[in-house]
């Protein structure tokens, strides 16, 4: 599978919750207490959303590409409002303006010179925790519009959510007085009262925003999204007339892992690893197996893989079509 192939699956495919582990999840310095179990408000995608679900090119945790500004390191965390439970394997979505205000792949009077163009643009799947990880700049504004980050969480093929997330006004304009050489349009003149989008509330939409010794930022924000951590609602139900997959033990791995499946019907099924980049290590599993259960023994310790995350392809091949999903293991 090359690796166009594989973002149409991760961007088309159904995707499935993995069962989290046990434990709980603590957040790090500065992050903002956040009510994890309210549904996040929708909001509209904006002029400039470009479809992500296709593209290969923004299958990326990096969206920088060559945009000038202070690194923001942004963490997102999925939970589901059934259990507010970490939705694993969700499809995250972000897209926001650079330090100027514009939005790349669009040229009209109010943000020319940007057609053709990708930065600031990617997405990500969630992993165990329901989390996913870009690096990015920290976004400027534009008249009319405070300063903004759009995402979208598509939990599958027939159910997906978009809303934006801003950040405290003292801490967002302090970032633009210290870094003034490069954010030269000053400080944001937007209000939440007075921004059309955020005007009717924005408590569930502020993401925390704490500086790091080398100047950069890191950001955390939680959404809550329909359904629950299991994922249980989200397992396509086309791909269930044909197979079932089971969660992925041990997970993490370390080096050798074990993949359940039961197929319905007789098929070729194979497993492709990739890293969060959309880079290709090629097939772990090939084989063509009988109705019934089984089991797919993964052996990474050839692939020399670093710690961190790597999303996993499963394709199930037979006569009525190719059918398969994409999920997020990690590498110990």
């Amino acid at each position: 599978m090359n690796r166009k192939d594989f973002l149409r699956g991760v961007g088309l495919a159904g995707f499935t919750s993995l069962i989290p582990f046990k434990g709980s999840f603590a957040a790090g310095a500065g992050d903002t207490a956040l009510d994890v179990c309210t549904l996040i408000p929708t909001e509209t995608e904006g002029p400039f959303p470009l479809d992500l679900t296709e593209n290969q090119t923004f299958f990326r945790s990096d969206v920088r590409e060559d945009r000038a500004g202070v690194r923001f390191n942004l963490k997102i965390k999925i939970n589901g409002v059934g259990n507010c439970g970490p939705m694993s394997g969700v499809r995250v979505n972000i897209w926001h303006c650079d330090k100027d205000g514009l939005y790349s792949g669009y040229d009209n009077s109010m943000n020319q010179g940007q057609a053709g163009k990708t930065y600031l643009r990617g997405y990500q799947i969630t992993d165990s925790n329901g989390e996913v990880n870009f690096t990015t700049i920290f976004p400027g504004w534009y008249q009319g519009r405070i300063c903004h980050i759009h995402f979208q969480v598509r939990t599958s093929s027939s159910y997906a959510v978009v809303s934006q997330m801003s950040f405290d006004t003292a801490a967002k304009n302090a970032v633009y007085a210290n870094n003034s050489s490069i954010y030269t349009k000053g400080a944001d003149p937007m209000t939440f009262t007075s921004d059309n989008i955020f005007s009717d509330g924005y408590s569930l939409q502020l993401c925390s925003l704490t500086q790091n010794s080398d100047g950069s930022y890191d950001g955390y924000f939680e959404a809550a999204v329909a359904g629950n951590g299991t994922g249980i609602g989200h397992i396509e139900k086309q791909n269930a007339k044909y197979y079932a997959l089971g969660d992925l033990f041990p997970n993490p791995v370390a080096s050798k892992a074990t993949l359940p499946i039961v197929l319905h019907q007789s098929a070729e099924v194979k497993c492709l690893l990739f890293d969060m980049n959309g880079r290709s290590f090629g097939e772990i599993f090939s084989g063509n197996l009988g109705i019934g259960s089984h089991e797919l023994n993964l052996d990474l310790s050839k692939y020399g893989l670093a710690a961190g995350n790597y999303a996993y392809v499963v394709r199930v091949i037979h006569a009525d079509g190719t059918f398969g999903e994409s999920r997020v293991l990690t590498k110990q």
